[in-house]
Parts: C-alpha cells; structure tokens; sequence
C-alpha cells in the first residue's frame, strides 16, 4: 500500500489552514467580543456557528489521519472531507452575508460624525455657530445607536458634550463612553470641532478612544456661514491640526 499522493495532501493542507485561520479567528471575535470593554461591532459576532465548523473539521481530520495511518491511497474517501468542510462553510458564509450591515463600525461612525456636523452647520449663522447644548442635542435625534458593543451589548446611544473655548479638535477622551459626540466650541464662537468617541479604525478591541484613521483625529469642522449665507464647503473630514483660518494648529 501506499500514501495518498502530494496533491491530496497539499488539498488537505491547505483546507485545515483555512478553515483554522478563518472560524478560528471567528470563533475567537466572538468570544473576545462578549468581554472586551469596547467592540467594533454593530453586534456580537456568531460563536456557534465557528463552533460547528471547526467541530467538523476536527473530525474530518481525524478521520484523515485514521486514513493516513492506514496507509490509504487517494480512493479512500476521508481524504476529501476537509476540503468538503471548507467548500460547504464557505457557502453558508456567502448566504449569510448577504443579511450582514456591508458597512463597518468606523464607517457608520463616521457617517453619524458627519450627519451630526451637517445638522450643527445648518443652525450656523454668520457671525456664529450654535454652542448651546439643548439645541444641540435636538439635533441627536436621528443618529441611532451607535456602531459599538460596550462589553458585548450594543451601545444604547449617542450621548453629547459640549466644551467651550477650544483651539482645536480633541485628540484623547479618557472615560467617556463609546457614542460620545465631543463638540469643542472655539473662542466667540468662531467654529467648533466635532469628534466621536469610539475606537480607532486600526483597533476592533480596547478602551474608548476618540474615533481615528491612521493615527488622525477624524473630526468634522463646523464654521460661520459665508457672507454670501451659503454653508462652507470643505472635505468631508478633516485632518487633525488644520485651524479654522486653514492653518496649522499650535
């Protein structure tokens, strides 16, 4: 008798490493999703279902194994179990996300930031912006709850905090909640910087942290209108240290 030629082997290979990497790695969020402080995660990833496909693939290595041991050549059928097991999951996966949110946690946070902004400007006027919290917070209304888990349950809703006298976004926010819509008034009211408590687009795991993208702030700048009355037009977000005159922050 002989052993199963290389090219079942190398099947065999590759489908365990797959199927290790991918519903390990599931498996993995999931339970680390149900403990960690902060998710990003609209809500808790499966558990079961890695679970059961790693489950199989346990078995159909065994079952691989017995064969090896065996010494079975490529017509003993527990050979193609593995790569059975990776096809079948693969396609369940592909149903099922077709009901998945195709947007990310930073993705919906920066929408909710720049939805929240484009409400905050439409109340500017051309010698101000809105400061005042109770207007501001009316403004909340429509944002939904935000893109998060804390502890994995999913964040209730936006909360706001409003500072004045600011020289430019804030950069850290230690002990505010996931959620959090800093918005920093600066002097006279001549704009105000809008940041959101969350996680950086790097991190899916950790502490609250102001939301990011590459080590920049992601923020959203409210200004006066033009003497025309028309809303400033600008990027959508802006990068940290950018003042309100187009200049570099001290």
């Amino acid at each position: 008798m002989t052993l199963p030629s290389r090219k079942t082997l190398l099947a065999n290979g590759i489908s365990l490493l797959l199927l290790a990497w991918l519903y390990g790695g599931d498996l993995s969020d999931g339970l680390r999703a149900r403990t960690a402080e902060v998710s990003a995660f609209t809500e808790p990833p499966s558990v079961g279902r890695p679970a059961v496909v790693l489950t199989l693939t346990v078995l159909a290595l065994c079952v691989g194994l017995w064969g090896l041991l065996r010494r079975r050549t490529d017509t003993f059928k527990g050979y193609r179990l593995l790569p059975i097991v990776l096809v079948g999951a693969l396609f369940v996966d592909l149903v099922f996300a077709e009901r998945k949110m195709p947007l990310g946690s930073t993705d919906l946070a920066s929408m909710s930031l720049q939805y929240f902004s484009e409400q905050a400007q439409q109340r500017a006027t051309r010698d101000s912006v809105p400061a005042d919290p109770a207007l501001l917070s009316s403004l909340m209304g429509e944002l939904g709850r935000p893109p998060y888990l804390i502890r994995g349950q999913p964040a209730q809703g936006f909360t706001l905090q409003v500072r004045q006298d600011c020289e430019g976004p804030v950069s850290s926010a230690p002990g505010l909640q996931p959620g959090t819509l800093i918005y920093c008034v600066a002097p006279e009211r001549k704009g105000a910087w809008i940041t959101l408590v969350g996680l950086p687009a790097e991190r899916r795991f950790g502490t609250p942290d102001v939301l990011s993208v590459g080590g920049e702030v992601r923020f959203m700048l409210v200004q006066p209108l033009e003497p025309e009355g028309l809303t400033p037009e600008g990027e959508p977000f802006r990068e940290a240290g950018v003042g309100l005159d187009g200049g570099a922050e001290p």
